[in-house]
């Protein structure tokens, strides 16, 4: 713990963007706790927000409390990340709590002075405002100087509140071998470029990144931008996910928006690799609206409206529970406000090391809707 405790009195200055400890050991309580430097009233102080469930929990303290509150948070925690304008550091916690540093000093190109945000004027994101991401400008997100586009805030939150979900898995992920991930349904791949930078260049993660998509244009044009990068680990195919075949087997699989049932293949094939985690983000539900039969529940489905977005809740639902039964950890959550998306349910479904089989009496809620869906076929075969 020396080690741990030497990089939080480093970091816990007013050099700090923030730090992050994710990958929780226990399945109640927190899964994610940030601090980050905020001014009140003209003093320095820590703000820990701790999110737990649906809650998000805040707490402003001293340095020496932040420290030690950190310290002690790290008995739970698998992994920290920590973000300077010195350095970048990320810290591993054993079983059995010895704490391995890794520290990266950063170039002085990548060193810039900044101001402490004042209490709740400013979010602090993993990607920050203000430092251009070449991948970002040439998406049209950044302008030349970092600043964010104003008609593309909303996404650049959305590609910051995905690698939050990103970072929480990275402790399970492979250390001592290059991480295979597959990114289903990948589009203009705004997510697929920012996940392979948060691995790989803030992380420091061996990895090789595929996208598929079905469109020719698209792929051609990613392509082009992953060799402008020298991202030589990421590359992109043009194909249909039911039948993208490759020898090697995937430890993570993300499937953002990928309509109907082409999110139901995604996630069949990633259980049939035995993926570590599953990130998706289904799109298009409209399968089950053409099935769901039910008396009880006719006064609701007989709204068109309603019935197609209780179809789309209960499609995803069932998904969720199928993956339980495949022996995966599984939460539903909120990718981004309702607000900016009507999409916004992110299913995180984490490979168990107990596989033992689960009955979530999935089957009995499907054959009471008189719905038989694509992955529940596909997981029968």
């Amino acid at each position: 713990m020396d080690e741990l405790l030497k990089l939080l009195w480093e970091s816990m200055n007013d050099r700090l963007y923030q730090m992050t400890a994710g990958g929780p050991r226990k399945r109640d309580g927190d899964f994610r706790v940030r601090i980050r430097p905020v001014l009140l009233q003209g003093s320095l102080f820590f703000q820990m927000e701790r999110f737990c469930g649906n809650q998000v929990f805040h707490k402003n303290m001293s340095d020496r409390e932040a420290v030690s509150a950190m310290a002690d948070m790290m008995a739970v925690f698998r992994q920290l990340d920590v973000d300077t304008t010195d350095f970048h550091a990320t810290v591993l916690m054993s079983k059995k709590g010895k704490a391995v540093v890794n520290k990266k000093v950063k170039s002085s190109a990548q060193k810039a002075d900044r101001q402490i945000p004042e209490h709740n004027r400013k979010k602090n994101y993993i990607l920050e405002e203000g430092q251009p991401i070449p991948f970002l400008i040439d998406l049209g997100v950044q302008t030349q100087d970092g600043r964010i586009v104003r008609s593309r805030y909303d996404k650049f939150r959305q590609i910051n509140r995905f690698l939050e979900f990103i970072a929480d898995i990275v402790p399970i992920l492979p250390e001592k071998r290059c991480v295979r991930i597959v990114d289903f349904g990948c589009g203009k791949s705004y997510l697929t470029f920012a996940m392979y930078h948060y691995l790989h260049e803030k992380c420091g993660l061996d990895i090789r990144v595929t996208g598929l998509d079905l469109k020719k244009e698209v792929i051609k044009r990613c392509s082009a931008l992953a060799e402008k990068y020298g991202y030589s680990g990421l590359d992109f195919q043009q194909g249909n996910i039911a039948d993208y075949a490759d020898g090697e087997q995937a430890d993570m699989v993300v499937t953002l928006h990928a309509c109907d049932t082409a999110t139901d293949y995604a996630l069949h094939r990633a259980v049939s690799w035995g993926a570590k985690a599953i990130l998706s983000v289904p799109c298009c539900q409209h399968e089950m609206n053409g099935q769901i039969s039910c008396d009880i529940l006719q006064p609701a489905l007989k709204f068109g409206l309603i019935r197609e977005r209780m179809s789309a809740l209960l499609t995803d639902a069932l998904r969720a529970n199928l993956l339980e039964e495949a022996g995966y950890e599984v939460q539903v959550l909120e990718f981004i406000d309702m607000e900016h998306t009507p999409k916004n349910i992110l299913i995180r479904a984490i490979k168990r090391e107990n596989s033992r089989p689960v009955d979530t009496k999935a089957d009995e809620m499907a054959d009471f809707l008189h719905v038989n869906t694509c992955l529940q076929k596909l997981m029968q075969e």
